[in-house]
Formats: structure tokens, sequence, C-alpha cells
């Protein structure tokens, strides 16, 4: 069966069977057709969704496209945490270190930027030396002893996904909850892990605008995860605002080095301390969550979840000496507010593609990026300001790049005359 057939099948709401649907997808691996064949089908199912059971064979075939790890006869729970992205989502930078001081062996791959928002990998290649393409031999080493290893995908696991990921991008099809659901679902089950924590992000800045999306994505990746014998919990938070103080490259790194030196944004902290209290009640380590809260709270004011980030850099050959001189940028310009009053609104997918713009992200697969790109919020929603006062502080080393980004942040922050609360959780 071809390409055009499937997209028909998808057309007409018909059922793929699984051996035409693997076929497909392994032909687009080993690059017997190429994008100009997938580009349709994913266009296809981006209109007309997939089964639950299609959304399944879909996930154990890009999961059986390449290897699995298991760790068979490890003591620690074994857990890992996904986010459906965001703009200045550092999550994962700040909460796997916390659950590996607490305990837990975390075995992470994540992922490069996509379409408006960041990627944890290309943040954590801003430190001089750290790897993040390991074998899966390594990897594996390094989450037994150390407890934790950050990687990139490797070209072994799920390579199916890998492929049709990087298209996903372009193409306009990142936001399709089956394929979404398959991308991260094969990942994750391929890492061998127990269990696993979803950050659902919902709003302006989300690939799920609505509640009822996130809610409906929610559903589809926790029928998954239980299908493959994996504890899957869900949280939904706001993506009306970015996360944190920053949004970008190497900023957003040395914000979580803040973080987990106890210096941590109050809205970062919520999220990561949310996520790891299902963590932590899925290993055993408590039954509560507000337990579990005091216990994160503990492993960074004791310092030893900062200890475990660099016992982690260290194992995978980055360098920290000098990180107060890192990436420092050529260029700087700040956007001011034009009225007085209080931000009641955040155009969080604006302020995505202005970070693009400044070289965090990428319009298309080979774009290069510039670690000393981000943007700095001044003001979030509910915040008072003055007229003049700033509001956006942006910075990179390329001057026409930083104009753009200047020029489409604009208009990025509402004003109004009442104080507006954001916030930060949905149906938790």
């Amino acid at each position: 069966m071809n390409s055009n057939q499937l997209v028909q099948l998808k057309k007409a709401g018909e059922i793929i069977p699984k051996s035409e649907l693997e076929s497909f997808i392994t032909a687009y691996v080993d690059e017997s057709i190429g994008d100009d064949e997938m580009t349709p089908f994913l266009k296809a199912v981006h209109a007309n969704g997939m089964t639950d059971e299609e959304t399944i064979i879909l996930t154990d075939i890009m999961l059986n496209s390449g290897d699995r790890i298991h760790f068979s006869g490890m003591d620690p729970y074994v857990a890992d945490k996904h986010s459906t992205g965001g703009v200045g989502d550092k999550v994962s930078m700040v909460l796997g270190p916390i659950m590996a001081a607490a305990g837990l062996a975390i075995p992470m791959l994540t992922g490069r930027s996509l379409g408006h928002t960041g990627g944890t990998t290309d943040k954590f290649e801003t430190i001089p030396g750290y790897q993040t393409s390991l074998t899966l031999e390594q990897f594996k080493a390094n989450v037994e002893t150390v407890g934790i290893c950050i990687m990139g995908q490797t070209e072994t696991i799920c390579p199916a996904d890998r492929k049709i990921y990087a298209l996903r991008d372009v193409t306009g099809t990142i936001d399709s909850i089956p394929l979404i659901s398959g991308s991260i679902m094969s990942k994750k089950i391929a890492e061998g892990i127990q269990g696993l924590v979803l950050d659902i992000k919902t709003g302006n800045g989300a690939f799920m605008k609505t509640v009822d999306e996130a809610l409906s994505l929610g559903r589809m990746l926790q029928m998954v995860g239980e299908a493959f014998g994996v504890k899957t919990d869900v949280v939904y938070s706001s993506m009306n605002q970015p996360l944190g103080r920053t949004a970008g490259l190497w900023c957003e790194m040395a914000e979580s080095i803040d973080a987990l030196q106890g210096d941590g944004e109050k809205d970062l902290m919520e999220v990561v301390f949310e996520l790891g209290s299902k963590l932590l009640v899925q290993a055993g380590i408590t039954r509560s969550e507000t337990s579990a809260i005091s216990i994160q709270e503990n492993l960074v004011q004791s310092g030893k979840a900062y200890e475990k980030f660099e016992e982690m850099v260290v194992a995978q050959g980055g360098d920290l000496s000098n990180a107060s001189q890192l990436h420092q940028p050529r260029f700087e310009k700040t956007v001011y507010a034009e009225s007085s009053g209080y931000i009641e609104f955040m155009d969080t997918l604006n302020i995505g593609w202005a970070g693009v713009a400044l070289g965090c992200g990428r319009r298309q697969k080979d774009d290069r990026l510039d670690p000393t790109a981000g943007i700095e919020f001044k003001a979030k929603i509910g915040d008072k300001v003055a007229k003049g006062d700033p509001l956006f502080w942006c910075f990179n080393s390329n001057e026409n790049q930083l104009n753009s980004a200047i020029n489409s942040l604009q208009d990025s922050a509402r004003i109004g005359p009442e104080k507006t609360t954001h916030k930060l959780f949905f149906n938790n």
C-alpha cells in the first residue's frame, strides 16, 4: 500500500492495518521513501486523527524501530518526566537532579527546539564539553552510577520517531495528538522506565491551546502508558505566559543552576515540585504530595540537588568552572512599557517566535543556534508597571536578528487598568 492509499484511508476515517503502517514507516526510516511521501501522510493524520488502537500501534512501531534500554535488577524506581513544550520551560533541568538526589533513577532522553519552543538538548549543549551524544551503554552506566543522565535522542532509539519528529516541525503537524502521543511515549517507554509524569501545557503559548485539547492529549498519553505497563501521571500547567524569568539557551541553563541553588522563580519551582511530587508518590518514597514537596525543598536547600546536577555534568564531560563568564552576548536591547497599569496578557506564542528570531530556535532543520541568545522577562501577568518600565530584555550576538526580535515583541505584553491573576495549573 503506497502513501496515497494510506492518505485516502485516513481521509475516509478507516483504520490503517498494522502491517501496512509498519511497512510504510519502515520504508521511511530506511529511506526507501522520502519526505515527499511522508508529508501528506502526516498532514492526513493531523487533519483526521487516529483511533486509540492506531495510536498504540504507531507507538509500538516507533518503539520497536530501534534499540530499547532495560534496567532490570535495579533497586531505584526508574522514572522520567516529559513536557509538551513551552517558552522558558526549563523544568527538566531542575527536576531531574532533584529526583536523582531523592533516590530515583532518571534516564532522560531530550529533544531539540520544536517550532516556537526550546529544546532541552540544545540548552545542555551550552555547557562546555557536555556530551549529549553517548552510547546507550554509557547512558545506562551513568544512570546506574550517578542516578541520572540527560542526553539527546540517539540514532538507535526510536529512529522512526527521530525522523518524523524533525519533519513535523516543518510540515505544520506539530500539534497532532496521535503524533505527539506516539513520539512522546515511544521514546519514554524505550528508556526502560517504570513511571512517568507528564506536564501538558495549555494556553496561547502551548501546542494545546485549550484545556479541552490538553485533557484529550492527557487521556491519550495515559491510555498509551497503561497499555505498555508504565505508571503515568499528568499535570496540566499554563503556558499563557513564559515559565520562569528567562527564555533562550545559556540563560535558561544559568537560571536552572540558580534554581537548584535555592534561587528559583516561584512559578518554575511550583511546576517542578508538582511534577516531582507525583514521581515521589509513584516511587513509594512518600504517600503524601505535601510531604513530597517538603522533601524536594530540603534537597534544594541542603545543596544535595545541585551536587547531583554537578555530578551529572562532570560524568558527561561538562565543565562549569567558568559558568559566570560563559556565552556573554554582544548585543542587547530592551522593550519598555508604553503605558502604566498592570500586565494583563502576554502573547507567549509571539514571544517564543521572537526567541527563534534571536537565534534560540530553528525555522529549518539545519539552522544554527546562538548560545548567547535569550529574553529576560522584567514583568509578568499581574505585575504593576509604569510607563517606561522595562518589559523584555533581549540579547544575542547578531544585531540584525536582535532588531527583528525587538520589533516582534513590541505588542507582546498588554497593559490594562485592573490587576489580573495568572492561573498556573488547570484541573489538578
